[in-house]
């Protein structure tokens, strides 16, 4: 799309040309996201840990219940995003998630403090801890997304790019903040007997909170001054007060969904519901009590089902094939990238628990905290967002810049190629070998590159495709996206087979682990139950019918879905360019 001239540009935000800045209210919300990423992932870093050695959860239900709780993280956006666009504004919505995120983050430091007391009572903290941050996060979400393409007039969207690139670069300081304070403070280890203490994750907790106390507070000081359109007016507030210079010329400024399609939908949901439900699980009804069991049979069948139900009534709604074409290129591409966070997830979980149980962490001489591995990311990506943005600009200014599809493409070429190295380094590790920390950062680099060329991009690309009137719930319907690529990466993150740490607690009892996976000896019953309280596995997990043996048949899964996923999108941009109707 080219550049023209802004109506009403003011002299220090708004000079269209090729260099001209973006608004400070970019700054604002960057600021914003950038505590509120430190609150999230600083949390996120600890969670599974947390679970696995202070509430004794075993490690395939932490990975079953951490991506469930991701999952509901980016499903609730739907909730926050249709709240915020039909009542409340973006606004309110934003200061309603913050607070509600840093009461979760204080509950989940009151569940650390008070495990060793009761064990029950401390995993109901962390229940109710995880249930308002979910929700919390579904009103924060969406609508600071929202906010940063309503800043840009109608004759700057080609900026988008470079501005969501910007914006994820503030999202990636507060990971990496996050990522390095919660777990200096709340995953520590005694330096001589390499012993964790359990006790200290509470700090992490608390760390996180102060966090998003910051940022709500950041936000709702400075939000008057600079969130607000180059002609002074605020952005964000409630519905009842736009203005026709809110919408594209000729679109209707209000959603309106038919009684018909409402009841299509409702329908449409519950039997997709439960077909999910006997996918996953293997029945209907609610027979099954066991953890992962209830996550997988409830959470994950109602994300999967919602984003599907949603799809049918927005586009209900479109009304031209302009505007209808556009909305189907959103769904198609928020399709393709569910594989990409189904494997760039695994950084909480699978990768989280390599790194603790079978990772050499020293860093010239510094024995870095598994927790901690994932920094990486964070590192990366602030180092490379103004890179990407850059050759974004340059390639657009010479008439090359790729369409936006073929950039999710690369992206999730580049994660298939990241686990492609990894398991060819862990193939020959055996059951104590431990593998080198610099391949794990060579993974997080691979991977972050992927991820900036998929993930502000997407983000871009709803703020370009996505009729004014249900903005926030096309970014909801965005973010579900992700809901069910974090519900897949659960399901394969628990397909982690056993590690070294697992061998050598069975052989600290006198039996070979291995023996007992290739079913070679019969536990009894006591030996049995020995096993499930030190949580090791009786036999190895499958997937597709398929036997995971080692890390190596783990990770090329990744490789398989994700590969197979960018070559398919890679071939269909072509498609997916015309239906965009000029917009990149």
């Amino acid at each position: 799309m080219d550049n023209t001239e802004a109506l009403s540009p003011k002299p220090d935000e708004f000079v269209e040309n090729k260099n001209s800045r973006h608004p400070k209210g970019l700054w604002v919300l960057f600021g914003t996201e950038m505590w509120e990423r430190f609150n999230f992932y600083g949390m996120r870093a600890l969670l599974t840990l947390f679970m696995v050695n202070s509430l004794l959860i075993k490690e395939a239900d932490a990975a079953i219940i951490y991506g469930g709780f991701l999952a509901l993280c980016y499903l609730t956006p739907l909730l926050g995003g249709f709240i915020a666009d039909k009542y409340i504004g973006n606004r309110n919505a934003i200061l309603i998630g913050g607070t509600l995120m840093a009461i979760g983050q204080f509950l989940l430091f009151i569940s650390a403090s008070t495990f060793s007391g009761s064990l029950d009572s401390a995993k109901m903290f962390m229940w109710l801890a995880l249930f308002i941050i979910i929700f919390g996060n579904g009103f924060f979400k969406p609508n600071i997304s929202s906010m940063v393409g309503s800043l840009y007039p109608k004759q700057e969207k080609s900026k988008l790019d470079s501005a969501f690139t910007i914006f994820y670069m503030g999202i990636n300081i507060g990971a990496f903040l996050g990522q390095f304070i919660c777990p200096y403070v709340g995953d520590v280890k005694d330096a001589t007997t390499g012993v964790r203490d359990i006790f200290a994750f509470k700090w992490g907790f608390l760390a996180a909170s102060i966090a998003m106390v910051i940022g709500t507070i950041t936000f709702f000081i400075l939000k008057n001054k600079y969130v607000v359109t180059p002609e002074g007016r605020p952005i964000g507030g409630l519905p009842k007060n736009n203005t026709s210079a809110d919408f594209e010329e000729g679109e209707t400024q209000t959603a309106k969904f038919s009684g018909s399609a409402l009841g299509i939908t409702g329908g449409l949901f519950v039997v997709l519901f439960f077909a999910f439900r006997y996918l996953l699980v293997g029945e209907f009804g609610f027979k099954a009590v066991e953890m992962g069991q209830l996550i997988k049979g409830i959470i994950y069948p109602f994300i999967y089902a919602a984003g599907i139900s949603l799809a049918f009534l927005i586009m209900s709604s479109a009304e031209n094939k302009v505007e209808r074409q556009r909305i189907w290129v959103i769904y198609i591409v928020s399709f393709f990238i569910i594989f990409f966070w189904a494997a760039f997830e695994q950084a909480g979980s699978s990768l989280t628990f390599i790194a603790d149980n079978q990772t050499d962490r020293n860093i010239l001489g510094w024995n870095m905290p598994p927790s901690m591995v994932q920094i990486f990311n964070g590192i990366f990506v602030v180092a490379l967002a103004v890179p990407f943005s850059l050759i974004w600009d340059k390639l657009r200014a010479k008439g090359k810049e790729p369409v936006s599809p073929m950039k999710q493409a690369m992206g999730l070429a580049l994660i298939a190629l990241s686990y492609f190295i990894i398991a060819h380094n862990v193939k020959d590790l055996g059951n104590s070998g431990l593998l080198a920390i610099k391949w794990l950062m060579l993974l997080y680099f691979i991977q972050t590159c992927g991820e900036l060329c998929l993930s502000p991009i997407g983000l871009s690309l709803v703020g370009k495709l996505a009729p004014k009137r249900f903005a926030s719930l096309l970014y909801g319907v965005f973010f579900i996206s992700n809901a069910a690529g974090y519900a897949l990466a659960g399901s394969l993150g628990a397909l982690i087979p056993a590690t070294g740490d697992k061998f050598s607690k069975a052989q600290e009892m006198g039996i070979n682990l291995q023996d007992v996976l290739d079913k070679k000896v019969t536990l009894n019953a006591d030996q049995v139950a020995a096993f499930e309280k030190a949580q090791l596995p009786l036999a190895n997990p499958t997937f597709a019918g398929f036997e995971i043996h080692n890390l190596f048949e783990f990770f090329m899964v990744f490789v398989v879905l994700c590969g197979i996923a960018a070559v398919i999108l890679a071939l269909i941009s072509p498609i997916l360019k015309k239906m965009m109707h000029g917009v990149n």
